[in-house]
């Protein structure tokens, strides 16, 4: 596969679907298979989903996919602030040839498409899943973040529980209290140095300051309680979007509220594709 540098110094691979407009979409391209497919599917999740949304795009648009992610969790970046975020998704574009480009991000990567707009005048969309524009969770997420953070540099022990990367919440009730995280401090501390610099950002002023086509979207059921041992916080991605909806449709926004699913349900192909593809080919038309 083709390569991009990033920001320090390192390469993420890529693939290009499809022809059309191009789409810029931070999800591992490659399915999973054996004992990692088997392991997502325990967690609700479908090991082909970048495939299936590459593919469930491809004939309309030119998807340029890449795991941005795997690849922070195999080389952490010693400052992953988000002015290096934007650098980096724009060093794919570049390298994909795309001059102008729309950007669907899920999670913490709808966060880093939001980061990306500000910096760029080459959006010709933008699709937030998973993470509200106005009313982010963000003083949330660095609790956790922080907590996931110290977990990290703690001596291992056997674990007592389910073990994962990053906590994301999933499909299954667990006691996120008994989760022991598998990465390590290298992987958690990028994380958590992305939430400190984004302590104080104004998503109210950011508002006017991003005027390409924009969606966003969430499941009506992604609400996520953290125990004690997690900072005792709730990470509520739908909440911001029925609060704010008003607000956010008067900046622009297109508003979803996915009834029913929870972060990891509407993160899935079949969730994603009925509302990001008729709205990118409406962006693009107008």
């Amino acid at each position: 596969m083709p390569t991009a540098p990033l920001h320090d110094g390192t390469r993420v691979a890529y693939q290009i679907h499809g022809s059309g407009p191009t789409v810029l979409l931070p999800v591992d391209p490659v399915p999973k298979e054996g004992a990692a497919a088997g392991e997502l599917r325990r967690w609700g999740m479908d090991p082909a989903l970048g495939r299936a949304l590459a593919e469930g795009l491809g004939d309309a648009f030119q998807v340029v996919a890449f795991d941005y992610e795997g690849h922070r969790m195999r080389h952490p970046a010693a400052a992953l602030t988000p002015t290096h975020l934007a650098a980096d998704l724009l060093a794919v574009a570049d390298a994909a040839g795309a001059g102008r480009f729309a950007y669907y991000g899920y999670s913490w990567l709808a966060l880093a498409g939001l980061q990306l707009a500000l910096r760029t005048d080459r959006l010709t969309a933008l699709a937030m899943g998973g993470f509200p524009p106005l009313g982010g969770p963000y003083a949330q997420m660095l609790r956790v973040t922080a907590a996931a953070h110290t977990m990290a540099l703690r001596p291992r022990t056997p674990a007592a529980g389910p073990e994962r990367d990053t906590p994301s919440g999933g499909g299954e009730e667990y006691d996120w209290s008994g989760v022991q995280i598998a990465a390590d401090g290298a992987q958690t501390g990028q994380f958590l140095g992305l939430y400190q610099a984004l302590e104080g950002f104004d998503e109210a002023a950011a508002q006017c300051l991003v005027d390409c086509p924009r969606l966003c979207f969430a499941g009506s059921a992604d609400v996520i309680p953290y125990g004690p041992e997690w900072g005792g916080v709730t990470v509520d991605m739908a909440g911001p979007l029925t609060r704010e909806r008003a607000r956010l449709e008067a900046a622009g926004w297109q508003v979803r509220v996915l009834d029913g699913l929870d972060h990891t349900g509407a993160m899935q192909p079949g969730a994603v594709l009925p509302v990001l593809r008729p709205w990118l080919a409406a962006a693009h038309a107008d």
